[in-house]
C-alpha cells in the first residue's frame, strides 16, 4: 500500500525541502562535483537541471523533489521523482538523485532514496488507469555503493543499457558505411511537417521494447524534436509511398540526433543518436542501417570526432548487432533497476 504520509528526513546541520528554480546554481555545483568523481556518461548543464525540475506541464517540484541544504546554502543532496503522463503498459516513477561526495556514507543517500520511494508509491497509486506500477532507477554498473543502495531498497535488475561509441576520426576510425536505401524507400531530412507522424511511428516501433511507453505530444516536443540539443539537421526519416497514391507517404523509420556538448569532457566531439526506430512492418529490410549511415555521414560532415548511442542489450529488433557491424563498441554499462509496486 502507498503510504498516507511521507515525512522528510532529518539530519543535524541540514535543512530538507523541495527544490526551486532559484536552487539551480547551487544544485549544479553539487552535480558537477558528483560528475567529477563518478564520471557518468550523461552530464547536466544548469538548463538541463531547470528542465528536470520544470520542463513539462506534469512537473511538480513542490511534491516531487527534495534537497538537503547545509548552513552555507549548499545543496548537498537532491532527489526527484518523475511520473510522466501517457504510460499505458505500466505507470512508471523514475527516480534520480545524488549526494555530494563530501557527504557520502553518512546515511544521506539512504534517507533520500527512502523518501523518493515513498513519494513515488503515492504518485503511482494515484495515477489514472489500472496498469501495474513500477519504480525505475538507473545505476552505472561501476557504482558499487549505488548498486548496493538500490538492492537494499528491493530493486531488481530489469535490463542493461550499453553506452556505445564509434570513432569517425583518428586511427580507430573505420570507413563510413554507404547509405544503401532499400527499394521503395525514400530517405529525407527531418522536417517539422513530419514531426507528428514520426512521433506516432516511434510509439509503434517501440511498443515491443521493454520498459518503453508512448511519448505524448508535449513530451516529444519538449524532450525530443524540440529539445535545445536536438540536431534535426543530422536527423532523417525513411518514407514509403502509398502505392495507390491516396494516403500520402508513410513513415517506415526515423532517427533523431543530438549534440550534448556538456558530455564532450575528453575533447571528443560526438554526434549522439538519441532515437532510431523502424516500424515492425518495415524491419529487416535495411531501413535502420540506411538511417544510421546517413546520420554518421552527417556527423562526419559537421566535424564530429565520434558517434554515440545507447541500446538495450536485449533489444528485440536486433539493434545491438547492427551497431556492432557499423563499428560501435561499448564504453559504459548502465543497469536499469525496477521495483514493482501495487496500485
Amino acid at each position: 500500500m502507498a503510504p498516507s504520509d511521507v515525512p522528510v528526513p532529518s539530519a543535524p546541520g541540514l535543512t530538507w525541502r523541495a527544490l526551486t528554480a532559484d536552487d539551480v546554481p547551487a544544485w549544479h555545483e553539487t552535480v558537477v562535483a558528483i560528475e567529477a568523481v563518478d564520471a557518468p556518461a550523461e552530464r547536466f548543464t544548469p538548463d538541463d537541471l531547470h528542465d528536470e525540475l520544470l520542463g513539462g506541464s506534469w512537473k511538480d517540484p513542490e511534491h516531487r523533489s527534495l534537497a538537503a541544504v547545509d548552513g552555507a546554502g549548499r545543496v548537498v543532496a537532491f532527489g526527484l521523482v518523475d511520473v510522466r503522463p501517457g504510460d499505458v503498459g505500466a505507470v512508471r516513477a523514475h527516480l534520480w538523485g545524488g549526494v555530494h561526495p563530501e557527504h557520502r556514507r553518512l546515511g544521506t543517500g539512504t534517507a533520500l532514496l527512502d523518501w523518493q520511494c515513498a513519494r513515488a508509491r503515492q504518485l503511482v497509486a494515484g495515477a489514472p488507469g489500472s496498469a501495474p506500477g513500477e519504480l525505475v532507477l538507473h545505476v552505472d554498473e561501476r557504482m558499487a555503493d549505488r548498486t548496493a543502495l538500490a538492492q537494499r531498497a528491493g530493486f531488481e535488475v530489469r535490463r542493461y543499457h550499453l553506452v556505445m561509441q564509434r570513432r569517425l576520426t583518428g586511427p580507430d576510425a573505420a570507413p563510413l558505411p554507404d547509405v544503401d536505401v532499400p527499394a521503395g524507400v525514400r530517405l529525407v531530412p527531418w522536417s517539422a511537417d513530419l514531426d507528428e507522424a514520426v512521433r506516432l511511428a516511434h510509439n509503434e516501433a517501440f511498443a515491443d521494447h521493454r520498459g518503453s511507453e508512448p511519448r505524448t505530444r508535449e513530451d516529444w516536443q519538449r524532450w525530443v524534436s524540440g529539445h535545445r540539443d536536438a540536431r534535426t539537421d543530422w536527423s532523417f526519416v525513411a518514407l514509403v509511398d502509398d502505392p495507390d497514391g491516396g494516403a500520402g507517404p508513410e513513415v517506415a523509420g526515423y532517427t533523431v540526433a543530438f549534440a550534448f556538448q556538456q558530455d564532450w569532457t575528453d575533447g571528443v566531439r560526438e554526434g549522439w543518436t538519441g532515437l532510431l526506430g523502424t516500424r515492425r512492418a518495415h524491419r529487416r529490410r535495411g531501413v535502420g542501417r540506411a538511417l544510421l549511415a546517413a546520420s554518421l555521414r552527417a556527423f562526419a560532415d559537421a566535424g564530429m570526432d565520434a558517434a554515440g548511442l545507447d541500446v538495450d542489450r536485449e533489444n528485440p529488433s536486433g539493434a545491438l548487432g547492427l551497431y556492432e557491424r557499423l563499428g560501435y563498441v561499448p564504453r559504459q554499462v548502465e543497469v536499469v533497476y525496477g521495483l514493482a509496486v501495487p496500485r
